[in-house]
């Protein structure tokens, strides 16, 4: 299923700096960032749980903002992309 991740971590002081490298570096294993805050993630379920569940254990929920939109398997007539960067197909061909 696709899911759409969002956050927003408070980077006021040194310990919110380094939860966001934790949140962002945890996100790029699993997705592709579409923008600063925002990734897609193509995700079986039990990963979907596990990184939500380390995404929770890493924020702030005083301080900080975590959402997850679930796409679902049809997820290719609920997206649309207009603007600059370019699109990629996350079921296509990875090249390392």
């Amino acid at each position: 299923m696709m899911v759409l991740i969002t956050y927003d971590v408070n980077t006021k002081d040194a310990a919110g700096r380094k939860r966001l490298r934790q949140v962002a570096k945890l996100c790029v294993n699993y997705g592709q960032r579409v923008q600063n805050s925002v990734f897609e993630c193509l995700l079986e379920p039990a990963q979907y749980r596990m990184l939500q569940n380390r995404l929770l254990e890493t924020v702030d929920l005083e301080k900080d903002s975590l959402r997850f939109y679930q796409l679902g398997n049809n997820y290719h007539t609920r997206t649309e992309h207009f603007g600059a960067k370019p699109t990629y197909d996350p079921e296509g061909l990875l090249l390392v």
